[in-house]
C-alpha cells in the first residue's frame, strides 16, 4: 500500500468546551480517537498548530481559536474501488456503493473513499447525503451548488427505501418505529448514537418481506435521517441486524466487545431513491441491486 498525501484538520476551539485547558488535554477530550499521549507526540513533533503557530503540549487554547492538525501521509486500509453509474446529468450523478468503501473522509480513510473515487471523473461532485461504511446502495451527488442547495432543502421529501436483514422472526407484518435517537456514554466507544428518550425524533417504516430460520429480510422506508437509524430502530424492535458488532437489545451499543460504529458484519442496502428533479421537475426513480442475501427466495 502506498501512502496517502496527509490531511489538514482545521478546528474552531468552542468557548463552552476549551476554557482553561491545556492543548493536550483539549485535543484527548475533543478527539478522544488518540490518547493525551498520542496527541502530545504530535504536538511535539510540530503537528499542531494554534492560530497558525506551532505550540507546545501545555500552552492554553482560547475560544474561538483555530487549531490545525497537520496529520503526515499515512497508510490507508484497503477499500473496494469500484461502483456503478446509475443515473448522471448536467446536476446530479447517482451510483451503486459497495460494501467496505465509506462514503467520505473519516475513520482513517481519505483517498480511499467513493467521494475521492467519484470526484477523479465528476471533480465538483458534492454528496447529498452518506451511507455508512458497511452499508452498499444509492448515493446521490450533485454537480453544482444550486442543485445541492435545492435537494438538501427539499430532502425530506425524497423517498428512501432499503433492505435490512434482521436476526429473529419478526411477529408483524409492520413496524412504525418511533424510537428517539441521540448520543450516549459508552465506557469503550465514548459518544456514540443509540435509542435515546432524549434524542431526536425519528421514523422508521419496517416491513417483513420474508422469513427465514432464524431471521426476517424488511424493507424499510426512512422518514428521517438520523445516524445509523435502521440499525438502531430494528434493534429497538428486537431483530438488531444479523452481524451487528454494535447494536443489541433496544437500539443500544452491545456492553461486551462492542465493535466500532464503522465496523462491517451485517447487511443493509440503499436500495431506492425517489425525489423530484430540482430543475425539470420530472420525478426520478433510481433502483440499485443489491447482495444476493438481500433479495426474496
Amino acid at each position: 500500500m502506498s501512502l496517502n498525501q496527509g490531511y489538514r484538520f482545521q478546528h474552531v476551539v468552542r468557548s463552552s468546551s476549551g476554557s482553561s485547558l491545556s492543548v493536550a488535554v483539549y485535543m484527548s477530550e475533543m478527539f478522544p480517537h488518540s490518547t493525551r499521549s498520542e496527541w502530545t507526540t504530535r504536538i511535539q513533533a510540530g503537528e499542531v498548530l494554534l492560530d497558525d503557530v506551532r505550540v507546545e503540549p501545555d500552552v492554553q487554547v482560547r475560544a474561538g481559536a483555530l487549531l490545525v492538525w497537520e496529520r503526515p501521509p499515512w497508510e490507508e486500509e484497503p477499500t473496494p474501488q469500484e461502483f456503478t453509474i446509475l443515473y448522471e446529468d448536467m446536476h446530479l450523478v447517482a451510483v451503486n456503493k459497495p460494501s467496505g468503501l465509506p462514503t467520505i473522509p473519516g475513520g482513517g480513510f481519505y483517498q480511499n473513499t467513493l467521494l475521492s473515487f467519484v470526484r477523479k471523473e465528476y471533480r465538483q461532485a458534492r454528496p447529498l447525503h452518506r451511507l455508512g461504511r458497511a452499508t452498499s446502495g444509492i448515493v446521490l451527488f450533485a454537480l453544482d451548488r444550486d442543485t445541492a442547495s435545492k435537494l438538501i432543502d427539499n430532502w425530506s421529501a425524497v423517498g428512501k427505501q432499503y433492505r435490512a436483514l434482521g436476526s429473529g422472526i419478526a411477529k408483524m407484518d409492520r413496524y412504525d418505529i418511533e424510537t428517539r435517537i441521540g448520543e450516549r456514554w459508552h465506557p469503550r466507544l465514548g459518544k456514540v448514537y443509540a435509542a435515546n428518550d432524549l434524542g431526536k425524533e425519528a421514523r422508521s417504516i419496517a416491513r417483513a418481506l420474508e422469513h427465514r430460520t432464524d431471521s426476517t429480510l424488511f424493507e424499510v422506508e426512512l422518514h428521517t435521517g438520523r445516524p445509523h437509524q435502521i440499525r438502531i430502530h430494528l434493534a429497538s424492535i428486537g431483530h438488531a441486524l444479523v452481524g451487528d458488532p454494535l447494536y443489541g437489545a433496544g437500539g443500544q451499543p452491545l456492553e461486551s466487545s462492542p465493535g466500532l460504529p464503522g465496523d462491517s458484519g451485517y447487511w443493509l442496502h440503499a436500495k431506492q431513491l425517489v425525489f423530484k428533479h430540482p430543475h425539470s421537475g420530472r420525478q426520478i426513480e433510481l433502483v440499485a441491486s443489491g447482495p444476493a442475501i438481500l433479495e426474496c427466495g
